[in-house]
C-alpha cells in the first residue's frame, strides 16, 4: 500500500521541487497551450505543476454562461465574502446574532499532549452547524440556476500562472473509500513514529477522496490524530510539504475559521523571508481558495515584494494585484512601484488580465494617478470585444472608484451592455447600473437593457443587489412608466429578503430612497424602516449616512404621505440629525463662492440681510436654500421680523431663522425716510429733527453698507426714486401668511445633474417636488446659467436675479 501511495506522489514532489529552480525561467517565457494528453496527466498532480510542451499562440475563448462553482461551500468562505463587492454574499435569512461556529479547536502549542481531552479538542463538533435557510425555501417552484462568474478565468491566459496559483477546476485524481479507510488505519498503527513526510503524505492522499465521503473522514478519530501530528510537525515540514498540506486542507473542506489554520498562517509568516515569490503567491492563493483572511501573512508577502520588483513579469504582477484585491489592501509604499510596473507592462496584458487588474485596484481601494487610470481604460477599450462580461464589469467598477468620466469607454458600453445584458447575472447588472449612477451618466440604452433583464433574475437578487439597483435607477430618474415591472419586481425582492435587513439595515434604506426619488412609497417597507426596533438597529452603526437616510425617509413620508399613520422618527432624533447636517453644510456648501455671491447679491437686490435667509428649508433633503418672502403686492418682506432688531454675525446672519415665511420682488425692504432720500439724491433734508429718530440705528447701518449697495453701477433714475419714495404700508411685514409668496432659491452645482445634461438627479428632483408640497416656489440658479454670470459685472448679476425672481411671482 505504501509503495502504491509513494508512486502516485512522486511526480507531484518532483514538480514542487522544481518551483525554486524554474522561477526565473517561468517569469518571461511565454509558452503555448498544452495538448489534451498533457492536460489530463497534469491534472493528476496536487498542484498541477507538471511541466509540459506548449504549442501555438495565446487564444482564449470566453463563455460567460458556463462558470464553475467554487469548491468551497458558503460556510467555509463566509469570512471572505461577507463584504465582497463582487461575489455573491450569503443568501442568508438568518438573524444578526447568528455566529459561525468553529468545528475544531486546537492548542497553540507545538508539543501537544496525547491525552484524550486534547485529542477531542481537534475533533469535529458533534453538534450540526446552524444552517441558514435559502431563498429557494420561500418559493414553491425550483429556481433556475443563476449565471455563475469565473473570477479566476485570467489564469488561463498564461501557463506561468500554474506556478503560483491553484487550478480549482479539476479535483485531485479520486481514491475509493476503502483506500482512505486503510490510510486512516495506517495512521493509527504508526502513531508517534510518523515522520513529517508521512503526515503530509496521508493528508494529501485523504484529500483525494470524493467530497461526498469527506464527512466520514473528518469524523474519524484517526483523522483527528493526524491533524494533531500535523501541528506537532509544523516546523519540521519543508516549504513544499507545508504548501502541500495547506492545499489538502482545501480539498478536505476544513472550515476557514478553524484554529488549526491560524497556526499554519503563523508558520508561513515566519518562513516568508526564505520563500520564493512564486511560493509566497501560491500560499496567498491557497488562503484565498480556502476563504480565510490572513492579514499577517499578506503583510509579510507585501514586505517581501520589494525584493522582487526588478524580477516581476506580467503574470507575477497581475497575480499580486489579484491577491491585493482579495485581501482588500495595498500598502502605501507599494502603490507607486506597482503603478510604475503596471504602466511598463500595460500593453502586454490580455483582455482578461486588464479586467482583473481593475478589480484588484478597485477592491484594494488603491488610488493611482488619473493619467494611469485613463491609460488602463484606454487599453480595456482597445479590446472590449474580447473581454468577458466579468472583466468588462470590473473596468466599470474601477471607473466608479476613480470617478473618471471616460467618454469613449462609456460610449462603447451603450453598445456592449444591451448585447450582453440578456446573458449577465444580477450582480454584474447591478454594478453596471451603479457605475452609471456614480458617474451621473444616464443612457437609456444601458438602463433599458438592464431593466428588461432584472425581473427574471429577482429570485437571485440579494438585498444588496435590489437596493443598489433601485438607488441607481431612481438617482438617474429612470421612471416606473419606462419599465413598470422593474420597480415592482425589485420592491417584491426587498420583501422576500426582509430578514437580511437585520444584518444589513443599510440595504433597506438605500432601496427605499431610490424608490422615493421616483415617487414610489411601499408603505409596508416604510413602516419597517421607521419602526422603533429597526431605527435602533440602524443607529447602532457609526455611519452618519444611515442617520441621514432615516431622516430623508421620514421627511419624505411626512410630505408625500399626508395620511400616514405609521411610525415616525422622534422629534429629538430629527433635530439631532438636522443639526449634524447643518453643521456640515456651514463648513461646506455655505462657504462655496457661488452660494455666497448669490446670497450677497440677493441681499443687495432686496434691501438687506433680513430679506434673505440661508438655511435648510427641508433638512431631510440634505442641502440648503436661499429663502425670501414676498407679500401679496409683490413687495419683499423680512423672512424673520427679529432680524430688524438684532444684528447677527456673518456666519449666522441667515442661518438661525426658522420661520417658514416667503419673499418679494424689488428692493423696498429698507424703510424710506426723508433723511435717506436726501442722502440718495445728494440734497439736504427739508425737515430736521432735534430728537434722534428711533430708526437712526437702521439708517447708520445702511450708511455703513452704502459702498456695497451702490457698487452695482445702477443709476438713480426717476423711476427708481419713485419706487424708493413709495412708503410701505404699516404692517406689511406682519401681514397674513395666506398672502405670502415663499420662494426657495437654489444654487445648483454640476453634481446636481446627469452628466452633460440638464436632467436633475433623483435627490434634487425629489427635493423640488417636496418644496412645492411644502408651499414653496422653486427658483433655480442653474449651474448652466449662474456660473457663467458669476464672471460678469454686478449689474448683470442683479439683473439676472431680478428676472429669475420676477418670473416666479
Amino acid at each position: 500500500m505504501a509503495a502504491c501511495v509513494l508512486c502516485r506522489r512522486a511526480p507531484r514532489l518532483r514538480c514542487l521541487q522544481g518551483l525554486r529552480k524554474d522561477f526565473t525561467q517561468a517569469q518571461h517565457v511565454y509558452g503555448k497551450p498544452e495538448d489534451e494528453t498533457d492536460e489530463q496527466e497534469r491534472k493528476k498532480g496536487a498542484f498541477q505543476f507538471q511541466e509540459a510542451s506548449f504549442q501555438g499562440g495565446y487564444r482564449l475563448y470566453y463563455n460567460p454562461s458556463s462558470y464553475h462553482h467554487s469548491v468551497r461551500n458558503s460556510a467555509t468562505s463566509r469570512n471572505q465574502t461577507e463584504n465582497d463587492e463582487d461575489e455573491r454574499c450569503l443568501s442568508t435569512l438568518a438573524p444578526s446574532f447568528w455566529q459561525q461556529s468553529n468545528h475544531y479547536s486546537v492548542s497553540c502549542s507545538r508539543h501537544l499532549s496525547s491525552s484524550k481531552n486534547t485529542l477531542l479538542d481537534l475533533a469535529f463538533n458533534k453538534d450540526p452547524e446552524p444552517k441558514m435557510p435559502s431563498v429557494s425555501q420561500y418559493h414553491k417552484k425550483p429556481i433556475p440556476p443563476d449565471v455563475k462568474v469565473d473570477t479566476r478565468a485570467f489564469h488561463k491566459c498564461r501557463p506561468e500562472y500554474a506556478f503560483m496559483t491553484l487550478d480549482l477546476t479539476p479535483r485531485p485524481h479520486p481514491i475509493e473509500w476503502e483506500e482512505a479507510f486503510h490510510l486512516l488505519q495506517k495512521v493509527a498503527v504508526l502513531k508517534g513514529s510518523m515522520k513529517p513526510s508521512d503526515v503530509s503524505q496521508f493528508l494529501v492522499e485523504l484529500s483525494r477522496l470524493h467530497p461526498d465521503k469527506m464527512p466520514f473522514v473528518r469524523s474519524n478519530k484517526c483523522f483527528t490524530m493526524l491533524l494533531r501530528y500535523s501541528v506537532e510537525n509544523l516546523r519540521l515540514f519543508t516549504d513544499l510539504q507545508l504548501l502541500e498540506v495547506l492545499q489538502s486542507f482545501l480539498w478536505l473542506d476544513i472550515p476557514s475559521g478553524h484554529t488549526l489554520l491560524g497556526l499554519y498562517e503563523t508558520e508561513l509568516s515566519r518562513r516568508a523571508n526564505q520563500m520564493t515569490l512564486h511560493q509566497l503567491l501560491l500560499a496567498a492563493d491557497l488562503w484565498r481558495c480556502i476563504g480565510r483572511e490572513v492579514p499577517q501573512f499578506l503583510q509579510h508577502l507585501y514586505d517581501s515584494v520589494h525584493l522582487y520588483l526588478g524580477q516581476m513579469g506580467v503574470p507575477e504582477l497581475v497575480q499580486l494585484l489579484y491577491i491585493m484585491g482579495e485581501g482588500r489592501q495595498c500598502p502605501m509604499n507599494l502603490i507607486h512601484p506597482v503603478q510604475r510596473l503596471l504602466m511598463c507592462h500595460l500593453q502586454k496584458l490580455h483582455p482578461e488580465e486588464v479586467g482583473i487588474v481593475c478589480l484588484g485596484l478597485f477592491k484594494s481601494q488603491t488610488s493611482i494617478s488619473e493619467s494611469a487610470v485613463t491609460r488602463i481604460v484606454d487599453k480595456a477599450h482597445s479590446s472590449v470585444k474580447e473581454m468577458s462580461d466579468f472583466a468588462m464589469v470590473n473596468v466599470l467598477k474601477f471607473l466608479r472608484f476613480s470617478y473618471l468620466y471616460h467618454r469613449v469607454w462609456l460610449e462603447a458600453m451603450t453598445q456592449e451592455v444591451p448585447l450582453r445584458a440578456p446573458r449577465m447575472g444580477v450582480s454584474g447588472l447591478m454594478h453596471v447600473a451603479l457605475t452609471c449612477s456614480a458617474l451621473h451618466y444616464r443612457n437609456d440604452n444601458i438602463l433599458t437593457a438592464v431593466a428588461e433583464r432584472v425581473p427574471s433574475l429577482v429570485p437571485h437578487c440579494r438585498s444588496k443587489d435590489s437596493s443598489k439597483l433601485l438607488w441607481a435607477f431612481g438617482s438617474l430618474q429612470f421612471l416606473p412608466v419606462q419599465s413598470p415591472s422593474f420597480y415592482a419586481s425589485l420592491t417584491e425582492a426587498l420583501r422576500l429578503r426582509k430578514a437580511e435587513f437585520q444584518r444589513y439595515p443599510e440595504h433597506l434604506l438605500t432601496g427605499l430612497l431610490g424608490l422615493a426619488f421616483v415617487s414610489q412609497f411601499p408603505e409596508d417597507l416604510l413602516a419597517l424602516a421607521l419602526s422603533p426596533d429597526f431605527v435602533k438597529l440602524a443607529l447602532k452603526s457609526t455611519q452618519l449616512e444611515l442617520k441621514k437616510d432615516l431622516l430623508t425617509l421620514d421627511g419624505a413620508v411626512s410630505l408625500e404621505l399626508p395620511q400616514w399613520t405609521g411610525p415616525r422618527l422622534s422629534c429629538e432624533l430629527r433635530e439631532e440629525i438636522a443639526e449634524l447636517l447643518w453643521k456640515f453644510a456651514q463648513s461646506d456648501v455655505c462657504q462655496k463662492p457661488e452660494v455666497q455671491e448669490a446670497e450677497s447679491s440677493l441681499q443687495d437686490l432686496l434691501g438687506g440681510e433680513q430679506f434673505v435667509c440661508k438655511r435648510m428649508i427641508l433638512p431631510h433633503t440634505r442641502s440648503i436654500d436661499l429663502e425670501v418672502h414676498f407679500d401679496s403686492t409683490g413687495q419683499p418682506i423680512p423672512v424673520n421680523p427679529a432680524s430688524h432688531e438684532t444684528t447677527l454675525s456673518p456666519e449666522n446672519s441667515s442661518s438661525n431663522f426658522t420661520s417658514n415665511q416667503g419673499w418679494g420682488r424689488v428692493n423696498t425692504g429698507v424703510t424710506i425716510t426723508d433723511e435717506l432720500l436726501a442722502q440718495l439724491t445728494n440734497t439736504k433734508s427739508t425737515t430736521e429733527s432735534s430728537t434722534p429718530s428711533p430708526k437712526c440705528t437702521s439708517l447708520r447701518r445702511v450708511e455703513r453698507d452704502e459702498g456695497r449697495l451702490f457698487d452695482t453701477g445702477l443709476e438713480l433714475t426717476s423711476d427708481i426714486i419713485e419706487i424708493l419714495t413709495k412708503h410701505s404700508k404699516p404692517g406689511t411685514a406682519q401681514q397674513d401668511a395666506k398672502g405670502t409668496v415663499k420662494l426657495a432659491i437654489q444654487v445648483s452645482s454640476r453634481n446636481h445633474y446627469c452628466c452633460h445634461s440638464q436632467q436633475l438627479l433623483g435627490m434634487h428632483v425629489m427635493k423640488r417636488r417636496q418644496l412645492k408640497l411644502a408651499g414653496y416656489r422653486v427658483v433655480d440658479l442653474g449651474y448652466h446659467e449662474w456660473f457663467p454670470i458669476l464672471r460678469k459685472s454686478r449689474t448683470e448679476k442683479l439683473t439676472y436675479l431680478h428676472c429669475k425672481v420676477s418670473e416666479s411671482l
